[in-house]
């Protein structure tokens, strides 16, 4: 699959590259990979990535997770069955692995189908296999047909500002509509944690599909289209689901949001910045605590959000406008946002008089008061080094 992703310097050329892994929970060894082509790629630890933690208490699910430089996408099922080798139960799950995981979602239905068909028909390889020989001609050109170098874009384009189109065909219309009215007002302690690029991780029970979701919306929350912003920050990395096998990993990542089932996260506060329990929003760190509570401004952002939406939706019911949606609107009121803020730092910075001072505080849409310390961790996160701050704005 090739796609232009519009990128800060232009166009970059994608190339997804797939492979198959189909998994099993078998009655005595539990997660185990069954079948994959190629038949030499490195896939350790991927049965426990492509079923979640706590799978089997639910019928159907879809899993988005990383697999070192490659990102996953895995549909599972659960069939009752009168056998009591496999206790009663049979459950599999088939999944694909591309450098990007723009392209994974359309997908679904053909990983939808093929899981529902192991489960009733096991070992039934072929379709599998003609769908490999179809897309292997995409692969990049190496001895082995495996790519094993990370691809320099994998993560930035995937997240890249300036990638809404591609960010439409990236998950099913919604998703971040729901992800709004799921969180509601909290939807801005997030945005501000996105931005400052903390290590987020979302808890919830299976189903995990919905909270994958989650993540990437997490990461749409800090998009910034201002040409230079945020290059020598952390990258906001989406890691999607992740288990007890990815501890190691996550000890090593700087920025990240990711979802699991384990509760046992909850417990290695070493892993994360901020912690998120259904709407519940949280966090061990003290320096963080006091950006859990919503400023003034946060709460007229919302409102002015809110708004917008029941606009969109009135001008949708009576004009029959069938060009904006939901998504769009959400998408580009953070968009916008972000770009207001980084726009007024710069211009700040580049005066004769580098002082943010109240008024263009208030020019960001932050509230003085209510917003200094999250201003002044943005300030150190994006190296402002040269601003000054103004006593009247260190002394509210």
């Amino acid at each position: 699959e090739r796609l232009w992703g519009r990128t800060a310097g232009g166009f970059v050329w994608l190339v997804c590259f797939l492979t198959f892994s189909l998994c099993g929970v078998g009655h005595r060894l539990g997660n185990m990979l069954e079948w994959c082509l190629p038949k030499d790629m490195d896939l350790e630890g991927v049965e426990f990535k492509a079923i979640a933690s706590g799978s089997h208490r639910v019928t159907t699910d879809f899993i988005y997770f990383r697999k070192g430089c490659y990102f996953g996408l895995a549909c599972f099922a659960n069939m009752p069955v009168e056998s009591t080798v496999e206790r009663g139960a049979r459950m599999k799950s088939v999944g694909i692995l591309s450098p990007s995981y723009t392209l994974l979602y359309r997908y679904m239905s053909f990983l939808e189908h093929q899981v529902r068909l192991q489960l009733q028909s096991p070992g039934h390889y072929s379709p599998l296999e003609a769908f490999y020989e179809d897309k292997r001609a995409l692969l990049p050109p190496s001895g082995d047909g495996v790519v094993t170098a990370c691809p320099a874009n994998a993560w930035g384009a995937a997240i890249n500002h300036s990638m809404h189109p591609e960010m439409k065909i990236t998950h099913p219309a919604g998703c971040m509509s729901q992800f709004i009215r799921f969180f509601g007002e909290q939807i801005m302690v997030l945005w501000k944690l996105a931005l400052l690029r903390r290590r987020i991780l979302i808890f919830s029970p299976p189903p995990v599909g919905v909270v994958c979701y989650r993540v990437y919306c997490c990461c749409c929350l800090a998009n910034i289209s201002i040409p230079g912003i945020g290059v020598a920050v952390p990258e906001f990395r989406p890691f999607f689901y992740v288990n007890v096998a990815d501890i190691s990993a996550l000890e090593n990542e700087l920025s990240y949001v990711a979802c699991t089932t384990e509760k046992i996260f909850e417990e290695k506060k070493d892993l994360y910045d901020v912690y998120v329990d259904n709407q519940n929003v949280k966090t061990c760190r003290d320096g963080l605590k006091p950006l859990l509570r919503l400023s003034t401004a946060d709460r007229e952002k919302y409102r002015k959000l809110t708004e917008q939406r029941q606009m969109l939706l009135y001008s949708q019911e009576e004009n029959g406008d069938c060009v904006s949606s939901e998504e769009d609107l959400f998408i580009l009121f953070f968009l916008e946002q972000n770009n207001r803020i980084f726009q007024t730092l710069s211009e700040v910075a580049g005066s004769s008089d580098p002082t943010l001072t109240q008024e263009s505080v208030r020019a960001m849409g932050l509230d003085p008061h209510g917003d200094r310390l999250f201003l002044l961790h943005l300030l150190e996160v994006y190296g402002y080094d040269t601003l000054l701050v103004s006593e009247q704005l260190c002394c509210s």
